[in-house]
């Protein structure tokens, strides 16, 4: 009896122990949670001192039959944590009403930034979230500072620390303050390529951005780490693959390491080459019943027999689905198919015509463009709202879009219409600078040193114009420019470009006069295709020439039929002349007369030029460019082609038909090697009955044979006691052989390369004044000056002798080999040359040594 009941006792222990803490922790639970009875006007806001109680309520949705039941409370929980405008948010129920209880984010006062020296606060103050007269928020002050380490990463800082600080003020207010530690610069310490092949790392290194680091990389920004230029260099080498007939490259891989003990880091990019294709066929398939497939392929850029060329591939879509749009097939869409022959390693290329879905533009929004006008953009699209959707030539847009150099990024994507049959283009556009402040200075063998002040914007106003002002000044060479560009005149794709300038040549060692030439030159440039573009000009300008005083004596001499010296009576009377009194106080010496040669005298055409006075020259012309290289600045592989001519004679003093044509070819050989042929000719046709002068002559030299000074060849005045001015020539042609070679142990980055080359050339056929009647002198063919003028500084020839201009005319073909030595410095691109003439005239004028450069910094 006592153990049962002390059984039944223990357990009623046991259960009141255990009951007791449940029915606590329910009734904990009830008072802490609020009942589902309440309705969002009876809620209690506490805490808040900005924020209105209303606002705060608002958060609250109630449910059916106006009352709030758990989810829609925790709903409103969430809702107003999300706001970020809080740092604290409680819910309790007390005295039968639900309270909510919070705690407000203070407002930022100021946002500072400390440490910063390599990127700007303007900079910064645009990239953070955190503004200043905003609230606080501790998840978006954590963001800003891996934003800002993410800036400096971009820039190659990696080693950068981003430290924020809250910094309490009166009034719930604070300063927002990031400390930076911006550490050192982290490059690119090597660039490899894995898996290629048929190009070498070498010239797959001029393909890529990135660079490596080397001592002259504080010079630009190229050799810091960006995954993004990383990116885009895998795509620049997957094109140019597929250019050259790799139809099946693969860039697998562009594995980036940091090295600690080098302090930065190893790039490597894993190439899968596969075969090279070339194209066994091209056919034409049409699905429209109206349009022959056929009749578009002459817009065709691939070729049976030539290496597989996707860029080609492309265009040639590109231009046949615009011609099939100008036919009235607004739809059609153009798709290239290749069937490869893995066995022959060929392709055979088939171009399909099928009609597209009939989908029009109903809108172009064009977003971020804050600066530059709306016309100016959509002026780069060949459709409109309206028209049919036409993918190639939204492509084309988007291209000519990157290329007005306007922008850091272009993308134009499409989103749905108001209907299925409507789309709408978004132009997402991010703003670059577009103005340049450049000093510049150069040195070369021809014009001493030079500097030149250049300010230009290439999106005057934001309307897209052009406008360059600059002022140079040498040692030889002096002058000012202005040029302005209107890309599209009356909204045509023609350029509307005007220059003005004056420049001043002064005499130097290669010519003994000086010229000064104020003008102005409007022109038109069009594109006709994307490799051949027109240019129409009209030029009108003054030109004057002066001498210094010593080299014109033979003119201020009286006329007595032999004024090309001053001969004494007793010099005349034993040559069986009359005497003649001496003039310009001339003096006898040893019976002879003092000739006005004896201190040297500038050629006749020279002198009767300064005796004419200013000329006025009015000329039209044009220039007809064809270029394919695959690069401007740097090519391996092409043709560019010039056709000039200007026909001077629209009013002005001179007329002339000039013609021009310079053409290189550039191709690679082996292992790096490139080879170009480089052709030039040009003819100056007498037009009227104007004599040509010898200013509008061609004047050659190391531009045409290298090894030769500047004016070094052709025609030359071969008086012994003149300056032996170049008279220049109206034919002229030139031919060069050059082989560049990269030097394999040096590092890329330095940007050295070497050239031999072979050139030859001549310039002929002087066709200006040789005679003057002016000051009695007569040309006399045959007659040979003096070879030994020092010998009798002031004997002259015999009477009525040589006293015209005497020219070498010699024919001979002027020929040169050499070694050059390339630099694509920072400072510009510097080239050294050395060259030996092989064949040459007497009196050619030869400058082995020539160097030359300059850039902006």
């Amino acid at each position: 009896m006592n153990v049962g009941m002390r059984v039944r006792g223990g357990l009623l222990a046991a259960l009141i122990m255990v009951a007791v803490p449940v029915a606590a922790s329910l009734a904990a639970v009830v008072v802490s949670s609020p009942v589902a009875a309440q309705t969002v006007d009876s809620i209690q806001v506490e805490g808040n001192r900005r924020v209105e109680v209303a606002t705060i309520r608002s958060y609250f949705k109630a449910g059916p039959g106006g009352r709030l039941d758990q989810p829609h409370i925790d709903d409103g929980l969430k809702a107003l944590i999300e706001t970020g405008l809080f740092q604290d948010v409680r819910i309790n129920q007390a005295g039968g009403r639900l309270v909510v209880t919070v705690v407000e984010n203070p407002v930022i006062g100021r946002v500072v930034f400390e440490g910063n020296k390599k990127v700007k606060d303007e900079q910064l103050t645009g990239e953070v979230q955190s503004k200043p007269r905003g609230t606080l928020s501790r998840p978006v002050v954590q963001s800003d500072a891996q934003r800002i380490a993410e800036i400096y990463r971009h820039s190659g800082r990696y080693d950068v620390t981003v430290t924020p600080e809250i910094i309490e003020q009166p009034n719930n207010r604070v300063d927002l303050i990031f400390t930076i530690t911006e550490g050192a610069k982290t490059g690119i310490q090597s660039v490899n390529f894995v898996g290629n092949v048929a190009y070498s790392s070498y010239r797959l290194r001029d393909i890529i951005k990135t660079r490596e680091s080397n001592l002259l990389s504080f010079m630009g920004g190229s050799d810091t780490y960006d995954p993004d230029r990383i990116e885009a260099d895998r795509d620049l080498i997957r094109r140019y693959y597929l250019k050259h007939g790799f139809a099946d490259v693969q860039v697998v891989a562009a594995l980036t390491e940091y090295d600690p003990q080098r302090k930065g880091f190893m790039v490597t990019f894993t190439i899968e080459e596969g075969q090279q294709y070339r194209v066994a066929s091209v056919n034409f398939q049409s699905s429209i019943g109206s349009l022959d497939g056929n009749s578009l392929s002459r817009f065709s850029r691939v070729n049976v027999g030539s290496l597989y060329n996707a860029e080609a591939l492309e265009k040639s879509v590109e231009e046949m689905q615009i011609e099939a749009s100008r036919r009235g097939f607004a739809f059609a869409i153009v798709r290239p198919r290749g069937d490869r022959n893995f066995e022959a390693h060929t392709v055979s290329i088939v171009f399909t015509i099928d009609e597209g879905p009939r989908t029009y533009i109903e809108r172009i929004n064009i977003r971020n463009n804050t600066r530059t006008r709306d016309y100016v953009i959509r002026r780069e699209f060949d459709i409109a709202e309206g028209d049919a959707y036409n993918r190639a030539l939204v492509d084309r847009a988007e291209r000519r879009l990157k290329n007005l150099d306007f922008f850091k990024t272009v993308k134009i994507s499409t989103e749905p219409g108001s209907s299925s049959d409507r789309v709408i283009l978004i132009v997402d556009l991010e703003e670059k600078s577009t103005g340049d402040f450049s000093v510049s200075g150069g040195y070369s063998t021809t014009d001493g040193p030079l500097a030149e002040v250049s300010i230009s914007e290439r999106n005057f106003l934001g309307r897209g114009l052009f406008a360059k002002a600059s002022v140079t000044y040498g040692e030889y060479a002096r002058g000012i420019s202005l040029s302005f560009v209107e890309p599209y005149l009356l909204d045509y794709r023609v350029a509307l470009g005007l220059d003005t300038y004056y420049r001043e040549q002064l005499p130097n060692n290669y010519i003994s006069y000086g010229t000064k030439t104020l003008g102005i030159s409007p022109r038109l440039g069009l594109a006709l295709r994307e490799d051949l573009t027109l240019q129409l000009r009209y030029s009108i300008y003054e030109q004057d020439i002066s001498l210094p005083s010593y080299l014109n004596n033979c003119n201020n001499n009286p006329s007595n039929g032999l004024l090309a010296f001053n001969p004494s009576p007793a010099w005349v009377a034993g040559n069986g002349g009359p005497p003649v009194a001496t003039a310009m106080g001339a003096t006898d010496i040893s019976g002879m007369g003092l000739w006005c040669y004896s201190d040297g005298e500038a050629s006749l055409p020279v002198r009767k030029e300064l005796a004419n006075g200013s000329t006025l020259t009015s000329a039209i012309g044009y220039t007809l460019n064809y270029n394919t290289l695959d690069n401007n600045k740097n090519p391996t592989d092409g043709l560019m082609i010039d056709f000039k001519q200007d026909f001077a004679g629209v009013g002005g003093d001179v007329t002339y038909l000039k013609t021009a044509i310079d053409a290189k070819y550039y191709t690679p050989l082996v292992s790096d090697i490139v080879g170009l042929v480089h052709v030039q000719t040009g003819l100056l046709t007498q037009v009227g009955n104007n004599a040509i002068r010898m200013l509008d002559q061609f004047q050659m030299g190391p531009n045409l044979v290298r090894g030769f000074a500047p004016n070094g060849i052709g025609p030359r005045d071969i008086n012994p006691y003149g300056t032996q001015d170049a008279l220049g020539g109206t034919k002229y042609w030139g031919a060069s052989l050059e082989m560049q070679m990269p030097f394999w142990f040096l590092p890329k980055e330095i940007g050295l390369k070497g050239a031999v080359y072979a050139d030859a050339g001549g310039l002929y056929d002087y066709t200006g004044p040789t005679s003057w009647a002016a000051t009695g002198e007569v040309n006399t063919p045959g007659c040979v000056p003096p070879t030994n003028p020092s010998a009798h500084p002031n004997v002259p020839p015999n009477p009525g002798t040589c006293l015209g201009l005497q020219y070498d005319s010699s024919s001979v073909v002027r020929s040169s080999v050499g070694v050059g030595l390339i630099w694509a410095s920072p400072f510009g691109p510097l080239r050294f040359d050395y060259a030996v003439p092989l064949t040459k005239s007497p009196y050619d004028r030869v400058q082995q040594f020539r160097f030359g450069g300059g850039t902006s910094f």
